[in-house]
């Protein structure tokens, strides 16, 4: 059990059955009466937010997360399948807990899977992925000057705007934070 002094961002907790992260708190002490901590906490499995108040002092049962470095295998329909480097152990994950990393996943990648009390919550991607572009307009010779972008399809089907000198089949560096080109690769 951790009290409201434990409280930090990112900090995962069971309430009402149901795991809550912490995305904002604030500490709060009135000249009258007890003081109390303000949270903004986080839906894990849906990604609801919603706000809370908790006195100082309430105990609330603390999760703590496990981030395991898994390998991509493959996907069956809105079902991914991932691999555990160390114990080759495979686990599916719905396409609603691995969420928006699915247009960025591509087959063999190392991912870290969040587990927490034993179930997967989420799939972290590593900050940069390398995708080859599979569809894209050809440039116009000449044209770079003015900073345009062009629409372009990467192999996981993910579209992202890239400069007009990129052509099909180049080798792109995507921040999987924004889903945004970086760089060729």
């Amino acid at each position: 059990m951790a009290n409201t002094t434990d409280f930090r961002n990112g900090f995962t907790m069971l309430l009402d059955g149901e795991l809550f992260q912490i995305s904002e708190f604030q500490h709060v002490k009135p000249g009258k009466g007890g003081a109390f901590v303000r949270t903004k906490l986080k839906n894990v499995q849906t990604g609801a937010v919603l706000e809370r108040t908790f006195r100082s002092g309430d105990k609330v049962e603390e999760v703590r997360l496990e981030k395991r470095e898994m390998q991509y295998l493959y996907q069956d329909g809105d079902q991914y399948h991932f691999m555990d480097l160390e114990t080759y152990e495979q686990i599916t994950i719905g396409a609603g807990t691995v969420g928006t990393a699915t247009t960025l996943l591509k087959e063999n990648e190392t991912v870290y899977v969040l587990t927490a009390l034993g179930k997967p919550i989420g799939v972290d991607l590593p900050n940069f992925v390398q995708l080859r572009v599979t569809r894209t307009e050809p440039g116009m010779k000449g044209d770079t000057a003015t900073g345009a972008v062009k629409p372009a399809t990467l192999e996981t089907g993910h579209q992202v705007q890239v400069p007009l000198f990129i052509n099909e089949g180049d080798l792109l560096k995507v921040d999987t934070r924004t889903g945004e080109y970086v760089e060729r690769a």
